[in-house]
């Protein structure tokens, strides 16, 4: 447990369960390696003393409202519409910077976000965090809960340059408290380096990839940031950069995974279009033919059948670059 993980216990807020950010070899539908949108949260009852998502947004523990038993189980409408009936209780009754005020609002915000109401789910969080901060301050432990929930959602409602601002905040806290190794600072800079690239800063991107890369501790998660590097890499043009964080990523994959494995073949294939991207069409035919004949060996998964026939057309279309026109039209 990270000290921040213990902090947050200490003062009675509970911190969700992360869905890991996979990050994406390139940013379309084709890629199997994918960066998914910000997690959505499951809310439990506010009486369980916090509410906890089953992913990144967090919400702050509220007092029980009514003991009243539930006639039926609720549906997320009604719960929402409950949420709804406290907040403006509270706002009429303690005004909207009292804390169970904020605590509401954010709960109220999670639960928008869980529906898929990312629109409204901003404007509460962004509500919260004002208040939050006028009440708080910038560095307390509710304020930053607050932030970072905001932060999911404008990714989740493709605001990439807005989320940055909010990452950059909770990148420097943490930074100066609990150094730059700890592993919610580290996850601050990767999801900071994935709004940077998405909103087009690629420099900047590159630059909090390659720290980051220094300072996790997971061969896992340093997978995860080689791939995103390389995807802003390839955004920039430095193709050979691109390609030399795809084959690092690929050697640690097959040496883990096996060469057969889904995740390990969506790095191959990605490495043969690197290849095709930076003009070098024989090594593109090479990487993308091996790729190729590994997966039609591994193709029981319905997965790595789909990949294949992306590989097929891949292929063919490295040999047409290659000048090798009967081979590609074999394969199409």
């Amino acid at each position: 447990m990270s000290f921040w993980r213990a902090l947050l216990r200490e003062t009675g807020l509970t911190r969700s369960a992360k869905v890991e950010p996979t990050e994406a070899a390139m940013p379309t539908p084709e890629d199997h390696l994918e960066e998914p949108a910000a997690p959505l949260p499951e809310q439990v009852p506010a009486s369980a003393g916090g509410v906890s998502s089953g992913a990144s947004h967090r919400a702050l523990p509220q007092r029980p409202v009514s003991s009243a038993p539930a006639a039926k189980v609720p549906t997320a409408g009604m719960r929402a519409a409950a949420l709804e009936r406290t907040l403006q209780s509270l706002v009429e009754r303690l005004g909207t910077e009292h804390p169970d005020t904020i605590t509401a609002r954010n709960n109220l915000a999670t639960k928008y976000a869980q529906m898929g109401r990312r629109q409204a789910a901003v404007q509460q969080f962004e509500l919260a965090l004002g208040e939050a901060v006028a009440v708080y301050g910038d560095d307390h432990p509710r304020t930053e809960i607050i932030r970072e929930n905001l932060a999911w959602a404008l990714e989740d409602v493709g605001c990439p340059a807005d989320a940055a601002g909010q990452w950059e905040i909770l990148l420097s806290q943490r930074e100066n408290q609990f150094g730059p190794a700890d592993e919610d600072t580290v996850e601050a800079r990767m999801r900071l380096a994935v709004c940077y690239r998405r909103s087009g800063r690629v420099d900047a991107a590159v630059a909090h990839y390659a720290r980051a890369i220094e300072d996790v501790a997971s061969t896992e998660r340093r997978e995860e940031l080689r791939l995103g590097m390389s995807a802003a890499q390839s955004m920039a043009g430095r193709y050979e950069e691109a390609i030399s964080q795809l084959r690092m990523v690929l050697a640690g994959r097959r040496r883990r995974l096996g060469k057969g494995h889904l995740d390990t073949l969506a790095v191959h294939h990605r490495l043969g279009r690197a290849y095709t991207q930076a003009g070098r069409a024989d090594e593109a035919v090479e990487v993308l033919r091996e790729a190729y004949r590994v997966a039609l060996n591994s193709s029981g998964d319905p997965e790595v059948r789909r990949l294949t026939m992306r590989l097929r057309r891949d292929l063919a279309g490295a040999y047409n670059a290659a000048g090798r026109h009967r081979e590609a039209n074999a394969l199409l």
